[in-house]
């Protein structure tokens, strides 16, 4: 059951030939075998009631019909669920108990979906400090990449991607600032979905910054993905078909293709030939990264987090109580440093009166209507080389398989577009000519 797809599963769970207790003691099992300190180290807490809770969805009849009804789905640390914690990997929020649920975790629940637990992450999201490693926490140590356990599991959604990988969920949810959650889908082996921004409530969600974070699902395929992310939303996604390939217009983004390897390029270039050869139209375009991402989050981080922890039940309510903790306690929590957390609260005003705060988002609106307008001849695009423009203005993305390199590590592929509807519809479409990734051999 555990190489099942979420829809399978439904499926299965629908038909009664998996119970939900069954599927969920399963996934404690595996958890219990594969995880922990000396294993993957993905999970930060089990909800201590999820076997009770799964036993009574088995005995009812009404909900079976729900989307997710019985799915076991694990949470980011950094996103409410109520009753658990919600610390973002930093021991300055290790008291902190999340009183309600964020609403795309309310809405998961409404639409059947049995919370399992909260996974790991990079401490604070990745804002921590310049060298911090992904998946490194000082709350909850270094999450581990299943497939090879010296190779870095990205950040900062690494435990929501690596227990999706192992195979401990049936799906999971990540938050994406900067590829958090698409760039840990890449190095996982498995799909990444980011919406588009402001599609999804923020709420309950600890922040970097509110302009550019966005939370998503990660899942073992599109359509998946798709599910999940249609049940986080307070209105039902659309129903969307794959998109012939002779109706799809792709472009590829050059930009910094220089920086990417020789394989990995040919690994595009294997996927794109086979879409040429079933009538895919291809374009070359340019859009390039862009240095203002970090005004924003340096400037909104402050800002955004004192407003969450003002409404939680943390007994740290402000930045400079955080950082007063880490420098007061550095040999457990300043390994790597808290450079931006220094640097959030001693160079913004709080105010999002900043001069670079206001000339970051003044170029984040001309930047969004000239790549969006440059985007509407296109379903999609392939980013070949490191950009980040698309996280920049909000922009949806997706993260498919690829295939398996050399190594025995899986590749994936990062896809964004204008129009979610489109890009979905043409992802769905060219994720079938990714190669088979396996499970990871835990």
């Amino acid at each position: 059951m555990f190489m099942m797809s979420a829809t399978e599963l439904i499926s299965q769970i629908r038909n009664k030939c998996i119970g939900v207790e069954e599927l969920t003691r399963a996934y404690v099992e595996r958890i219990e075998k594969y995880d922990g300190i000396n294993g993957l180290n993905s999970i930060a807490e089990l909800n201590e009631n999820v076997i009770e809770q799964a036993r009574f969805m088995d005995s009812v009849k009404d909900d079976r019909g729900k989307a997710m009804f019985g799915l076991p789905v694990l949470v980011k640390d950094n996103i409410d669920v109520s009753g658990l914690h919600t610390t973002a990997g930093s021991l300055a929020l290790a008291d902190h108990i999340a009183k309600t649920d964020a609403p795309i975790v309310a809405n998961l629940r409404r639409n059947g979906a049995l919370i399992l637990g909260k996974t790991k992450m990079t401490e604070f999201a990745n804002y921590t400090g310049k060298n911090m490693p992904g998946g490194y926490s000082s709350g909850g140590g270094q999450v581990r990449n299943a497939y090879d356990r010296a190779k870095n599991p990205s950040g900062s959604s690494s435990g929501s991607a690596v227990a999706m990988s192992a195979g401990f969920c049936s799906a999971s949810i990540g938050t994406d600032t900067s590829f958090s959650i698409v760039g840990c889908a890449t190095e996982n082996g498995v799909t990444g979905l980011k919406p588009t921004h402001g599609s999804l409530s923020s709420a309950g969600i600890i922040p970097i910054a509110t302009t550019l974070d966005s939370a998503g699902p990660i899942t073992n395929n599109l359509s998946d993905a798709l599910m999940v992310y249609s049940c986080m939303k307070d209105k039902h996604l659309q129903p969307i078909e794959p998109k012939a390939p002779d109706k799809i217009n792709l472009a590829i983004n050059i930009y910094n293709r220089d920086q990417v390897s020789q394989a990995q390029l040919e690994r595009y270039d294997t996927v794109l030939n086979a879409l040429k050869a079933d009538h895919v139209s291809i374009t070359e375009v340019n859009h390039a990264d862009t240095k203002y991402m970090r005004d924003i989050m340096r400037c909104e981080f402050r800002h955004d987090l004192e407003e969450y922890l003002s409404l939680s039940g943390a007994h740290r309510k402000t930045l400079e109580e955080i950082v007063n903790y880490y420098e007061a306690n550095p040999d457990q929590m300043m390994k790597y440093g808290i450079a931006y957390l220094q640097d959030a609260l001693h160079s913004a005003s709080r105010k999002l009166d900043d001069k670079a705060y206001i000339e970051a988002m003044s170029a984040r609106k001309r930047l969004k209507t000239i790549i969006t307008e440059s985007l509407q001849a296109y379903d999609v695009c392939l980013m070949t080389g490191p950009t980040n423009i698309m996280h920049f203005i909000g922009l949806p993305s997706v993260a498919l398989r690829l295939c398996m390199s050399e190594d025995g590590t899986p590749r994936g592929m990062i896809l964004y577009g204008a129009d979610e509807r489109r890009l979905f519809a043409a992802a769905l479409t060219i994720e079938r000519y990714g190669a088979p990734i396996p499970m990871p051999k835990l």
